[in-house]
């Protein structure tokens, strides 16, 4: 059923009896491996940057004769990679008679649209920490799908939300554009050699391509059917991963719903990571307590967060992959 916008009470959201099934999963493997809500690293600005650099060319003709003087000197330059904190913030507003009829129960059966007594309990005995921890699902959830598909919003004014870039956006170099086609194992591999050639998933234990469910029982029929290699797991940042077997070394499989239906991303996860910007006094992520009207309790979740993704051209991804498994 739809949720509730403003208060919470004993009218709009009645207790029942018996076990509590969560319809919605809760699962957010990328966000989970990189850190979670709580492992990332700080910033201190609402945009935060990092540098990259490389080496020149490897050269086989770099040899000096004997005596030569020092050759024209030679330096190299880096370059500035940025994102931006993200705000997530959710409100819970539930009334005092709501916090204490937990044992008052619906009942669709009366004219009255409560009963006492039924035979049962209500698994719910605070609402409160309940409401705020399926806050903090849905924050957790919202992430994960703007840390894989979002692009940057850096407003010039606060008539705008920022909005940190994810990696849909922010992987252009290593690009296999599979023109509606269904996946293929060559896909696979030119993509991971593409990767590999930029110097990414040089990390096998973290090298991990991310997909939905329909190009997952694709990647397990070309790797695992068709190839007969023994389908392994390990755990990565506390999420366990299949793995299999690529020239490119090992590589992991997380299954994500939150991955667009028709990519696939290769990802070196050893150089993502969550960047937090810790509010003074309170750090990031908190609860507090907001101004008091009436009879009800008033608080607010606050945090903002955006994504560090490290090296762009150590990441890949296939698109427009056919979804129909024709």
């Amino acid at each position: 059923m739809p949720g509730i916008s403003g208060m919470l009470t004993t009218f709009n959201g009645p207790n029942y009896v018996g076990p509590l099934f969560e319809v919605t999963p809760t699962e957010t493997p990328f966000l989970s491996a990189i850190g979670g809500l709580t492992g990332g690293r700080p910033a201190d600005a609402t945009l935060f940057t990092w540098q990259t650099v490389d080496l020149r060319d490897a050269d086989a003709s770099r040899q000096r004769l004997e005596g030569a003087t020092a050759p024209t000197a030679e330096a190299r330059t880096r370059q500035n990679v940025r994102n931006v904190c993200e705000i997530h913030q959710e409100s819970i507003s539930i009334s005092y008679t709501k916090l204490a009829a937990v044992g008052q129960f619906a009942d669709t059966g009366s004219s009255h649209p409560y009963a006492a007594g039924l035979n049962g309990s209500n698994p719910i005995a605070d609402e409160e920490a309940r409401q705020t921890t399926w806050a903090l699902q849905q924050i957790a959830r919202d992430v994960e799908l703007g840390f894989l598909t979002n692009e940057m919003v850096e407003p010039t004014t606060n008539a705008t939300a920022r909005k940190s870039a994810g990696l849909d956006s922010v992987i252009t170099t290593n690009v296999v554009s599979a023109g509606n086609a269904p996946l293929t194992e060559d896909m696979i591999l030119d993509l991971m050699e593409m990767v590999w050639q930029e110097g990414g998933i040089s990390v096998s234990e973290t090298a991990t391509l991310i997909c939905n469910g329909g190009q997952k029982r694709k990647l397990s029929e070309i790797f695992i059917t068709n190839k007969g290699y023994q389908e392994q797991t390990r755990n990565v940042g506390g999420v366990n991963l299949t793995t299999f077997e690529t020239d490119f070394g090992k590589c992991n499989i997380m299954l994500d719903r939150f991955m667009p239906t028709d990519k696939i991303f290769v990802v070196s996860m050893d150089e993502c990571a969550p960047r937090f910007l810790p509010i003074p006094g309170k750090g990031f992520l908190f609860v507090e307590e907001l101004a008091r009207t009436g009879a009800s309790i008033e608080k607010q979740i606050y945090g903002e967060i955006g994504l560090e993704y490290g090296v762009e051209f150590h990441h890949g991804k296939i698109a427009d992959l056919n979804t129909t498994g024709s």
